[in-house]
């Protein structure tokens, strides 16, 4: 063994128990090679083609941000030097696409109140030093009665803020332009025709006739006001009580309210009998008007946004012979329909428009002397079906007949006020489907007079749509210059409650 290669020997034992000697090298001694290898090279090749993807990327983001930034200052220095009333426009080859409308983080969720069970009794705080009972009436739909929710003088002052403002009729009569809707929704009678027909069987009931009747405020047909209408328009020619497509097709879309209206209507006869006002609890409303709506921010959970964006309290009256049908508060949402406190941040044109109001709270003012209690035709049934509403000439939607045939009937006891949801859940914190189940009305006045308050909460199922109109609401009008501003200091904004 020479001195260039001396070596360290150590004893190692084999599985065998025989003992050996391996060579050992020291610690920091590399082992012989050549100093480059694959590996290496592969090494520095990835981190090289890492880097300058990083570096190129940034690159393109400098330059994104620089001509966004030069592109926006040009728009704008252009609308600032236009003269005011003229508008540049921009030539087809410059013109850009709009840009796609901004998606928003879902960083709210309506909390819901939990029924537990019918007759169900939890605690509430709703002012200061006093604790109310929530009693839960129902679960389909989802019900609660708080009494004495409001104190006699509130109740009072409320009657005489509607009576000072003024009561306008509810309904004043038939109202028209079905047939321009289904001009406009280019309709065939065919088509209209399967729409009608719910079970599909090729002949239209008097069920569901009267069903579509009733989607808009007219007239309340009954099953012997439709034989007459049968009858005078001698529509049907077999006199079986059901029409056919081919007479159908002789009917326009309004032959029914129509041929009522030349016979003579009665206000009994219509779809709501009653006078209502409505009364703004914004910055600067009565004081009464504000707590209210406070108190009902704090029992419903809903953020103050939502409440504050929402319609004002309306308040109606019904006198003796007064009524309200059943009704639900709010209409299903469909792609193509736009809810009526949104549709402006829709940015949509849609014939379909609906109230889009997840809750109601609906507040006695005062006892009622006989009748006039709210009825449920179907609360906690166990399955919904419109056309089953009408069986063998009882119609529960009729609260004029039928009042006392309804599931569940609250009795109008002075500050007392019931609250539910118009719709389910979707499961993630937000609006779901209508709950059918909120089918509701005001049954007949039988003696005395009648007053209560709705409170509705507007939230619209489409979340983005709700955000981008919330947004729009909230940003400060565009000032076309400072002496504009200065000078019309003293000019009030108009309000977003507007009396509807």
């Amino acid at each position: 063994m020479t001195d260039n290669q001396e070596t360290v020997e150590a004893e190692d034992v084999t599985p065998s128990g025989r003992s050996s000697t391996l060579p050992l090298r020291p610690p920091c001694e590399r082992l012989p090679g050549p100093k480059t290898s694959v590996c290496s090279r592969s090494y520095f090749v990835v981190v090289m083609v890492f880097f300058h993807v990083y570096i190129v990327n940034v690159i393109a983001l400098l330059f994104y941000v620089h001509y966004s930034s030069s592109s926006g200052q040009e728009d704008a220095s252009r609308s600032l030097d236009a003269p005011s009333g003229v508008h540049h426009q921009q030539r087809p080859e410059s013109r850009r696409t709009p840009p796609s409308k901004p998606e928003f983080m879902r960083d709210v969720s309506l909390t819901r109140m939990e029924g537990v069970r019918v007759g169900h009794v939890q605690k509430v705080s709703l002012v200061p030093g006093k604790v109310h009972e929530m009693r839960t009436l129902s679960l389909k739909p989802l019900l609660f009665e708080i009494p004495g929710f409001l104190s006699d003088d509130e109740c009072r002052v409320v009657m005489q803020l509607a009576q000072l403002k003024g009561l306008m009729e509810s309904q004043l009569m038939v109202q028209e332009g079905q047939e321009e809707l289904a001009k406009e929704l280019n309709l065939r009678p065919e088509e209209i025709f399967n729409l009608l027909d719910i079970n599909q069987d090729g002949q239209l009931q008097l069920q569901e006739i009267l069903t579509h009747s009733r989607v808009r405020d007219g007239i309340w047909l009954t099953p012997e006001n439709l034989r007459e209408i049968y009858a005078g328009l001698k529509a049907d020619k077999d006199d079986n009580g059901l029409l056919s497509l081919e007479e159908f097709r002789l009917l326009s879309n309004d032959a029914f309210q129509r041929f009522l209206l030349q016979r003579g209507v009665k206000r009994s006869q219509l779809v709501r009998n009653s006078r209502h006002t409505w009364l703004y609890q914004g910055k600067g409303a009565h004081r009464v008007l504000q707590e209210i709506k406070e108190r009902v921010t704090r029992l419903t959970r809903v953020p103050h946004t939502l409440v504050d964006l929402s319609e004002p309290l309306q308040v109606v009256r019904y006198e003796e012979g007064g009524h309200y049908h059943a009704h639900h508060d709010s209409g299903p949402v469909y792609p193509e329909t736009a809810c009526s406190h949104t549709r402006l941040a829709a940015n949509t044109s849609t014939p379909f428009e609906t109230s889009c109001r997840y809750i109601t709270v609906l507040f006695y003012l005062n006892s009622v002397d006989g009748g006039g209690e709210t009825a449920f035709p179907v609360a906690d049934n166990r399955t919904y079906d419109e056309v089953c509403l009408i069986q063998n000439d009882v119609d529960l939607m009729d609260t004029r007949r039928n009042c006392d045939k309804s599931n569940l009937r609250v009795r109008p006891t002075k500050g007392t006020a019931v609250f539910w949801y118009n719709y389910l859940s979707d499961g993630r914190g937000w609006v779901g489907v209508q709950d059918e189940y909120a089918l509701h009305g005001g049954c007949v006045v039988t003696r005395g007079t009648k007053w209560i308050a709705n409170k509705w909460i507007n939230v619209d199922p489409d979340y983005q749509r709700q955000a981008r109109y919330q947004q729009l609401v909230s940003q400060p009008p565009e000032e076309e210059n400072d002496e504009d501003l200065t000078m019309n200091t003293h000019i009030q904004k108009p309000s977003i409650h507007q009396d509807l």
